[in-house]
C-alpha cells in the first residue's frame, strides 16, 4: 500500500516526458473518458499510461484524480443538459459520496490495501455476472429496494470511501447500488453515477493536493483529454441506452478483473503461488 504524507506539503520533482509521451497520455485520457462515462472503468486506462510514461506511482495517483474529475464533470454536465440527472436536488448525495471520498483518502495508509486488491477482482466478476444474467434490464425504472434518505446515508459514502482508498470498479460499484437498490434504470444509474463519482473523484483529490503529489500540468492535459471523451462518451449512451450500457458495463468489469489478477503484485497471484 501507498503510504501518503498528508497536510505535508512537498515539492515533487516532474519526471521528463515527452511530447511523444505528453500526446499518448491525452490520448489514452480521451478513451478513458469516453468509456468512464458509459460504464466506469477510466482508470483502467490512464493510470497504466501514466505509469508507463515514467510517473512514479504517488503522482500517478493524485494526478490521476485532477484528470479523471474533467471527465466526471464533463458527463455529469452532459446528462443534466438532457434531464437525465438533477443537481439541485442531488447534492446532499454528492455531498455524501465527497465525504466519502475524502476519509477514504486519509485512511489510505491504515486500511489493508492486499485485502481490498484481493477481493477487488471477483467482485467486478460478480458485478458483471450480475448484469449479464439479470433479465429484462432496460432504461425503465423500476421497485426502490431503499429510500433515497437511506440510500444517500449509507451506500453512497461507502462506495465513496473506496474511491479514496483504493479506486478501481467505483463506476461499476456505483451502477450496481443504483440499479439494484435504488431502482433507477441503466441510463438514469449511469447519469447518477457520474455525479457522484466526481464527488468522490473531488474529496479524494483534495487530501492529494494537500499531501503536494498532483502534477498539474499532466493532469490537466489529460483533463483536457478526458472531457473532450465524456462528451463523446455520454452522447452515445443517451442516444442507444441500456443497448450500449450493459454491455460495455460487462466488458469493463471483466477487464479490470483480469487486469487486477495478472498483476504480479496481486496478494492472490502470491498466496496462490504465481
Amino acid at each position: 500500500m501507498i503510504r501518503l504524507p498528508f497536510f505535508s506539503v512537498r515539492t515533487l520533482a516532474l519526471p521528463e516526458i515527452l511530447f511523444s509521451t505528453l500526446l499518448l497520455l491525452f490520448v489514452a485520457a480521451f478513451l478513458a473518458g469516453f468509456v468512464d462515462s458509459i460504464a466506469g472503468g477510466g482508470g483502467l486506462i490512464t493510470i497504466p499510461a501514466m505509469l508507463i510514461a515514467g510517473i512514479p506511482p504517488l503522482q500517478t495517483l493524485g494526478t490521476n484524480k485532477l484528470q479523471s474529475m474533467f471527465g466526471a464533470a464533463s458527463a455529469t454536465i452532459a446528462y443534466a443538459r438532457k434531464g437525465h440527472v438533477d443537481l439541485r436536488s442531488q447534492l446532499p448525495m454528492a455531498a455524501m459520496s465527497g465525504l466519502g471520498g475524502a476519509v477514504g483518502a486519509m485512511l489510505a495508509t491504515v486500511v489493508p490495501g492486499d485485502v481490498l486488491r484481493a477481493l477487488m477482482p471477483f467482485l467486478l466478476v460478480a458485478i458483471a455476472l450480475y448484469f449479464a444474467l439479470k433479465p429484462n434490464l432496460s432504461d425503465v425504472d423500476r421497485h426502490q429496494r431503499m429510500t433515497p434518505f437511506l440510500f444517500g446515508l449509507s451506500f453512497v459514502p461507502l462506495i465513496g470511501f473506496y474511491d479514496g482508498v483504493f479506486g478501481p470498479g467505483t463506476g461499476s460499484f456505483f451502477m450496481l447500488a443504483f440499479v439494484s437498490l435504488a431502482g433507477f434504470g441503466m441510463l438514469k444509474a449511469t447519469a447518477h453515477t457520474k455525479l457522484l463519482n466526481l464527488s468522490s473523484n473531488l474529496g479524494a483529490f483534495l487530501v492529494f493536493l494537500a499531501s503536494g503529489v498532483v502534477l498539474w500540468k499532466v493532469g490537466l492535459l489529460m483533463g483536457l483529454g478526458q472531457f473532450l471523451g465524456a462528451q463523446a462518451g455520454s452522447k452515445l449512451a443517451m442516444k442507444n441506452g441500456a443497448r450500449l450500457i450493459k454491455p460495455l458495463l460487462i466488458v469493463t468489469c471483466v477487464a479490470l478483473a483480469t487486469k487486477l489478477l495478472m498483476d504480479p503484485t496481486n496478494p492472490v497471484r502470491v498466496w496462490a503461488g504465481f
